[in-house]
């Protein structure tokens, strides 16, 4: 489900006006996050944990409602919920495309996302089964620890869906870290709005 905004009385109006006609209106931040204590929690309880990290980014982003904001047409849009779009690798280096629904039982969402990934591994080609704009577009690269990422996309489509990539997971001592980027429209939030996701991740990961 879905509510629209009312444009009028938005505190983003402007903003939004300024910048949901620039040519390249996406901003990205890149970050390591700590994630030791969520890659032990993960493996205590048997999830993969690239699923499991996955699951924590999709609830802070959810938390957030600029996260949710989708312009479609002339209009925005809130979500109630986004799920997420993630890439996911094949045996003969080719990937597809997945989607697995945000569900804050994360029991349900893991059985749900290792059938995901199962289906998409055993599949060929490049499918995109999930044509809506509730969703958030994840990537990762497990073979790069970047500092900066840049995307491949039309810009006449998708142009308000967050785009979240992972890399390659580094240790440090007894710390393991994660790149993060998050990529954004401007016309739907700012720098604020990122740190807050960051934040909340970092918590999500510490917990």
């Amino acid at each position: 489900m879905k509510h629209e905004i009312d444009l009028s009385t938005w505190k983003r109006r402007e903003h939004f006006e300024v910048f949901r006609n620039f040519d390249e209106p996406l901003f990205g931040i890149t970050v390591k996050v700590e994630c030791s204590a969520a890659y032990k929690k993960a493996k205590e309880l048997g999830y993969s944990f690239s699923n499991y990290y996955l699951y924590l980014s999709m609830k802070a982003a959810n938390e957030i409602e600029e996260f949710r904001y989708r312009i479609e047409g002339d209009k925005v849009y809130c979500y109630d919920s986004v799920g997420a779009g993630p890439t996911i690798f094949r045996a003969d280096e080719t990937y597809g495309c997945g989607f697995m629904p945000y569900n804050e039982d994360i029991e349900a969402f893991m059985l749900q996302a290792s059938a995901e990934v199962e289906r998409v591994k055993a599949e060929q080609g490049l499918k995109f089964t999930h044509a809506g704009e509730d969703i958030l577009h994840y990537s990762t690269l497990p073979w790069a620890d970047f500092t900066a990422v840049n995307h491949a996309r039309r810009l006449d489509i998708g142009r308000s869906i967050p785009k979240i990539t992972f890399g390659k997971i580094t240790r440090e001592a007894d710390k393991m870290w994660l790149p993060v980027d998050v990529h954004v429209n401007h016309a739907l939030m700012d720098g604020l709005h990122v740190g807050k996701f960051i934040e909340r991740f970092q918590e999500l990961l510490s917990e």
